[in-house]
């Protein structure tokens, strides 16, 4: 196990502002700041669920935003009405007024699981932390993440230039990835394979589960798509 470093940090007391501990989080990337963040007397999952779920809320309402230029530039090209787009539009706003804090709802639930199984595989691996530490931690590191990534999404819709964006989003993703390596480290007070295995076990069970899923219903589904496509050529054999 690597020692963690001696320099001096200064503690969560649970009074500092939410942003400042998130710039920590994000500018100062070792083991140290996370194994800090983790004692402060602050550190709660309830905090990260409520930052994930405004974080989560604004992502999916940005994204809607550049998707629905995209659809609307898409429509106008093939010469669709204005007042057909307005409708559109309208529609397309009240479905993410109603749908977005549902999504953000998933998506807090899913990261509140998938903190959980990370943790409990990094006990496994003789981790030290806590869930709650774990959940506060991450938080800090994915709730600045997702706002700057929903500021991406909105860039990345500028013609010609918008591939740039989306390439630093890209970059932007690694970088938190190697930071919640990082959290996990830091928190359990372990080593690098301990932390590594513990963030990124999980994730292949889950793309193996899901490969499985897919692959399974494929099978099932095989012959009726075989099927449907035999008609489809038949009918046009008929023409």
């Amino acid at each position: 196990m690597s020692e963690l470093s001696n320099e001096p940090m200064i503690p969560d007391s649970g009074l500092t502002p939410f942003y400042q501990t998130w710039i920590t989080a994000l500018t100062k990337p070792n083991e140290q700041t996370y194994a800090t963040l983790a004692s402060s007397p602050g550190a709660n999952a309830n905090k990260a669920y409520l930052w994930l779920f405004v974080a989560a809320l604004l992502n999916f309402f940005f994204a809607a935003l550049v998707q629905g230029a995209i659809m609307r530039n898409t429509l106008q090209q093939f010469g669709e009405s204005a007042d057909f787009l307005s409708n559109g539009f309208g529609g397309g706003v009240i479905a993410v007024i109603c749908g977005a804090p549902i999504g953000a709802a998933i998506y807090v639930l899913f990261f509140a699981i998938t903190t959980a199984i990370v943790q409990w595989i990094a006990k496994m691996f003789n981790g030290r932390g806590s869930y709650n530490q774990l959940a506060y931690t991450f938080g800090a590191i994915l709730a600045p993440y997702m706002l700057v990534s929903s500021v991406l999404t909105l860039l990345s819709a500028i013609p010609y230039v918008g591939f740039c964006f989306s390439a630093i989003a890209g970059i932007a993703g690694i970088y938190i990835l190697v930071l919640e390596i990082m959290a996990v480290k830091g928190v359990n007070q372990f080593g690098w394979g301990a932390a590594v295995g513990a963030l990124l076990i999980p994730v292949f069970v889950i793309v193996f589960l899901c490969a499985c899923l897919v692959g399974g219903t494929l099978a099932l589904l095989g012959p009726v798509i075989g099927e449907t496509f035999d008609s489809i050529n038949q009918s046009l054999g008929g023409f």
